[in-house]
Parts: C-alpha cells; sequence; structure tokens
C-alpha cells in the first residue's frame, strides 16, 4: 500500500495540511518547509490518489477528443501529443471517431458520455455554426480545425490558407509554372479544402500564371487511393503539371506511386509536396516536402485552454470575464525534402 499524507507529515514534522499545501501546489508554504515535504514525498515515493481528489472537486479527471478518423496518420499523431498533454495533467483521454458524419457529430455536441467527461476537444468536420449555438450540453469544449471559425468557444488552428500560399510559390520559385493541385472539395462543409484551395490560387495570381480547372480536378476524399486516382488524371492530361501541390500527405504519397510506376522522376520530372508532416513522409522515396503544423502545440494549446474552462467557476465551466472565443493561431513550418529539391 502508497504512502499516505499522513505518513508523510509524520516524516517531515508537519501537518497534514501543509502536506496537501505542497501536494496541491499552494504558494504559501516557506521555502524551507517546502523542501523538507518534497523531500519526504520523495523519499516515501508518494503518489497522489487523483480518483479521489477529482470525486471531491465533482470531475472525472476523463475528458474526450472526438476526431473524424483515427486511422489518418494526422489525427492519429495529434491525438499521441493531447494524451501526453492530458497526462501532465491527471487526466485520462477517451476517444472517439466521427467519420466526419454530421449524425454522430451532432451527438458529441449534445452531449459525448457526459457524466464520465469534464471536457471535449472537437475536430468537426460537417457541423457548422448553427449546431454550436443549438448546443444544449453545457462541457466544456475547444474545437480544432477549420470548420467553425469565430464560434462561440474557444478554436485552435492554423493558418491553412497562407501555408498553402507559401508552399504554392515555393514550387512557383523552383520555376515550374503549371502547377496542379490534388485535394480541392465541392463539398461547402469542406473548410480545409477550400482554404487550401484559396492560398494555391493566390499564389498562382500573385505570379501571373492562370488558374487552370483542369489541374485541380475534385478530390473524393484524403487517403491515399485518392491521389493516386487524381495524379492518373493529371497525368492523361495533353499539358500535364510539372510540380503537384496535395493538400495533405496520404494524397502525395498516393500520388507519389502514380508518378513513379509511369516512369517519372521526382522531382526531375515531376515536383510534389504535401501537407501535415506524418511520419511516413519522411521516410518515403524521395521524402516528401511538406507543410508541417505544430502538433505538438495545437494540442498543448487545447489542452490548456479545456483545463481553464474545466477549472473556471462561471457558466458551463467558464471563468469570471472569459466570453469563451478565444481564436488560437498555431505555428507551422515549410518543410523542404527531396521530393521537390534535390539534394
Amino acid at each position: 500500500m502508497g504512502a499516505s499524507l499522513k505518513d508523510v507529515a509524520a516524516r517531515a514534522g508537519v501537518s497534514v495540511k501543509t502536506v496537501s499545501n505542497v501536494v496541491n501546489g499552494y504558494t504559501y508554504v516557506a521555502p524551507h518547509t517546502r523542501e523538507k515535504v518534497e523531500q519526504a514525498l520523495a523519499e516515501l515515493d508518494y503518489r497522489p490518489n487523483l480518483s479521489a481528489r477529482n470525486l471531491r472537486r465533482g470531475r472525472t479527471g476523463v475528458i474526450a477528443l472526438a476526431l473524424p478518423e483515427l486511422d489518418a496518420p494526422y489525427f492519429a499523431e495529434l491525438s499521441r501529443f493531447v494524451i501526453d498533454a492530458a497526462a501532465e495533467r491527471g487526466w485520462t483521454v477517451l476517444i472517439d471517431q466521427t467519420d466526419g458524419l454530421a449524425d454522430r457529430e451532432r451527438e458529441v455536441l449534445q452531449g459525448i458520455r457526459e457524466q464520465l467527461i469534464d471536457g471535449l476537444i472537437f475536430s468537426p468536420i460537417t457541423v457548422g455554426r448553427e449546431e454550436l449555438a443549438a448546443r444544449t450540453d453545457s462541457t466544456p469544449m475547444v474545437l480544432l480545425g477549420e470548420r467553425i471559425m469565430d464560434g462561440p468557444t474557444h478554436h485552435v488552428a492554423i493558418d491553412n490558407q497562407r501555408a498553402a500560399r507559401e508552399m504554392t510559390e515555393h514550387l512557383i520559385s523552383l520555376g515550374h509554372t503549371r502547377i496542379g493541385a490534388i485535394g480541392a472539395q465541392e463539398n461547402p462543409s469542406a473548410n480545409t479544402a477550400h482554404l487550401r484551395l484559396a492560398g494555391y490560387r493566390q499564389a498562382l495570381e500573385a505570379a501571373g500564371l492562370p488558374y487552370d480547372e483542369r489541374l485541380a480536378p475534385p478530390t473524393a476524399s484524403y487517403h491515399r487511393a485518392d491521389g493516386a486516382a487524381v495524379m492518373r488524371r493529371l497525368l492523361e492530361l495533353d499539358r500535364p503539371p510539372q510540380a503537384v501541390f496535395c493538400f495533405n500527405d496520404l494524397l502525395a504519397l498516393g500520388a507519389l506511386r502514380t508518378a513513379l510506376t509511369s516512369g517519372l522522376r521526382v522531382p526531375d520530372d515531376l515536383a510534389l509536396a504535401g501537407f501535415d508532416d506524418i511520419e511516413d513522409g519522411r521516410y518515403s522515396t524521395p521524402t516528401l516536402t511538406t507543410v508541417s503544423p505544430d502538433k505538438a502545440r495545437i494540442a498543448r494549446t487545447a489542452v490548456e485552454l479545456l483545463d481553464a474552462r474545466i477549472s473556471g467557476s462561471g457558466r458551463g465551466g467558464r471563468p469570471a470575464g472569459d466570453d469563451g472565443r478565444r481564436e488560437v493561431e498555431a505555428d507551422y513550418r515549410l518543410i523542404v525534402r527531396e521530393s521537390t529539391v534535390r539534394p
């Protein structure tokens, strides 16, 4: 059986209340006393009973993370960072997959196992501001992604339009004038696709290059097979592209396979770039040029914002003076690898 607060207090020669103050991070403990308590905690290998602490606070110590698809490497990597950040607070993360289906996402908004979770981090694909406004569940929530911008709750995202523009500018800087795009979508709710297409078009316009719809055909979804299929269509054009910007790395890996099996050399005959910086792209042949969102920072920021909401005293876990509408922009980097520039 592990050491108790009473055991630590006896070892340090202080009261149980003093030990509790040190364990809970209260500042009004004399430095010398704090040092004695911390030494006793270490010697006895004290582990706090998080379940009991959460029950006293009326919490479960569990948060939920709702994502479109867990087998997409970007979301899998993001999940790991969320779990790491939550673990620092003693939280357990319950992960739910919505498949990007409207009904599943509405269920998340209206209460994902409300009795089990203290807060929710949610990356929606289909539901919008109207569904968010109609939400009756008071569980604190932080949004990820681009589907709901300027909504009534905290939101963390990167500037997808600017990032896509910078990637397209990179391809233009290499001398390419006929640049394709894989990832455009006709669905009006596909905000990420629309923003990345807008950035691509902005870069072309700024460089005085025409936008050709045939070079940016609609893409059904964002998997390897879709990238391979659209790449085949681009290569069948009378004037195929010299470079292709794919709106995620899975599309780029599929496109790379088609290019190589068609006898093209990458990047000599065709430059290829992706988005997301998943691990697969760092070990492909050639390695993949990509936009690298700071996934660790996105996750950490989302958990920090959720912690503030959960710890707040206002309605729905909202601290006094917090209107619940912080838009936080995370960083990203352009990583140039072998698929666009030979080493």
